[in-house]
């Protein structure tokens, strides 16, 4: 992992690699952290891409499909950087990690009365069903449970999915 980050930073250095407990990139604190144990091409591929997210100075979103724009947009910029540094990243796991995105905001879609598929309404946690129109809200976070709540929205139970997001 050293050797990989060694070479990007020389090639950029004002990045800042600090190690943590997942890959991932802090707009707050302008770090990309990276697992010290981790080995292997997937290692590699989650470091470039995250050095994507900060490469482009991905900050926040404000809904579901943002998200997923700003994921691809640093696969694509990954994909970039691993030609630079003549390494190959497997397109099948690009998609598998897209496809974690992908059926998470499925999930989230999905009305709990009526099971139409329907877009976010306003802010990233509110969704309306055009066929039934229920109303219910959703968390924000990408590492949990996608549950989906009508309380405090309309008289529908809570409803609770599970995502394989981790």
């Amino acid at each position: 992992m050293k050797n990989i980050i060694t070479k990007i930073t020389s090639e950029f250095p004002n990045l800042n690699y600090k190690v943590g407990s997942q890959f991932c990139w802090s707009p707050e604190t302008n770090e990309i952290f990276y697992k010290k144990d981790a080995m292997g091409n997937r290692a590699v591929w989650s470091l470039l891409h995250e050095t994507g997210h900060a490469l482009l100075k991905h900050k926040t979103y404000k809904s579901d499909f943002e998200l997923l724009r700003l994921e691809i947009e640093a696969w694509e910029k990954a994909r970039y950087l691993s030609s630079k540094l003549k390494i190959v990243i497997d397109e099948e796991h690009i998609q598998d990690c897209l496809d974690t995105y992908r059926d998470w905001l499925y999930k989230r879609s999905i009305c709990p009365t009526c099971t139409t598929k329907c877009l976010q309404q306003g802010d990233f946690v509110h969704y309306r069903c055009f066929n039934c129109h229920t109303k219910w809200r959703v968390t924000s976070s990408l590492f949990c449970r996608s549950y989906r709540s009508t309380k405090g929205v309309s008289q529908v139970p809570v409803f609770r999915l599970q995502t394989d997001l981790q």
